[in-house]
């Protein structure tokens, strides 16, 4: 289903065909009703915003007045990048500093659907980009000494510096501190692995239930392994480039790569072909053309077929 038509036709601005295709979609398959509500949410959430708080100044609306939804995309063209170009859409989603402590913080919760990501500012001015398959909770203002949040999946931060209000992400495992700076977090619940790579300033990582930190510097990274935290050197700056709607791969063995479509795409991809996991790939790929355009990048280099069974969610590569 094209993301324009969905937007338009949740909007109320599409027209009767629109209207019909959408129903068609609907009809057609049980799983597009969790698209279409994930997509409703997310104006629901941009017209909440719109309506009942102000938008600060240079930032970019969801929704106008009139109701109309509007997305921008943040994935910007790469000259001669040979590769894969995978989907991507951006919400932009910010709220004014509400200095009105009397009354209570709400948390508010984004869930940003299957190869798809989003990106919002939180009232401090903190900017947060979100991969795919993330849910984030927040405040609606933030009103403790604290500036805690909640992220179960990637996010990038760039937190604004506050030394009276340390800001918190908690995550399955573990929490990272922060004042002021700017990191990538992976930690998807279910998933073992961990990361938290720094980029700007400084974080501190702690695991409650075994009450170990590790302190990071600018440009180093720690992840789990053994149930214990080790840290090392960011070896490529380009990862990061998934906010901008990029997923990159460098020299990773092709089974790490499924693993990471499979949970980007929300499919399940089952290799017979035993052959292929040991071979390596380095490339970039763009969010927006899908897990299957991957795929055909693949076959130029490495010979298999695949067969994609859309009922059963399932891609099997023989």
């Amino acid at each position: 289903m094209d993301l324009d038509i969905l937007h338009r036709y949740i909007a109320g601005d599409a027209t009767l065909s629109e209207k019909e295709e959408v129903a068609r979609w609907l009809d057609a398959d049980k799983k597009n009703m969790k698209k279409f509500l994930a997509q409703r949410k997310l104006y629901d959430i941009s017209i909440w915003q719109q309506e009942s708080i102000p938008v600060a100044k240079g930032t970019v609306p969801l929704a106008t007045k009139q109701k109309r939804w509007t997305f921008r995309t943040i994935a910007t063209e790469l000259s001669k990048i040979a590769a894969i170009f995978i989907l991507a859409f951006t919400v932009l989603y910010s709220f004014m500093i509400n200095k009105d402590n009397s009354d209570p913080a709400i948390m508010q919760t984004i869930f940003v659907p299957p190869g798809q990501r989003a990106e919002l500012t939180l009232t401090d001015g903190t900017r947060v980009w979100l991969n795919a398959k993330t849910t984030f909770t927040f405040p609606n203002k933030f009103t403790a000494n604290t500036r805690n949040v909640t992220l179960d999946g990637e996010g990038y931060f760039n937190v604004t510096k506050d030394t009276k209000k340390p800001f918190f992400v908690q995550t399955e495992k573990y929490d990272i501190k922060v004042l002021g700076t700017e990191f990538n977090v992976t930690a998807y619940s279910g998933s073992p692995d961990f990361e938290t790579a720094l980029l700007k300033g400084a974080v501190e990582v702690s695991s409650p239930a075994t009450c170990s930190k590790v302190h990071l510097k600018p440009n180093t990274r720690t992840y789990e392994k053994n149930g214990e935290l080790k840290t090392g050197i960011i070896e490529h700056q380009s990862y990061f480039l998934w906010k901008e709607g990029l997923i990159c791969f460098f020299d990773e063995p092709v089974g790490k790569m499924i693993k990471k479509l499979e949970l980007y795409y929300d499919i399940k991809i089952d290799v017979q072909n035993k052959e292929l996991l040991n071979n390596r790939y380095s490339g970039k790929f763009r969010t927006k053309d899908g897990v299957e355009h991957v795929l055909k990048v693949l076959q130029l280099r490495h010979r298999f077929s695949y067969i994609k069974d859309n009922d059963l969610n399932l891609i099997t590569i023989k």
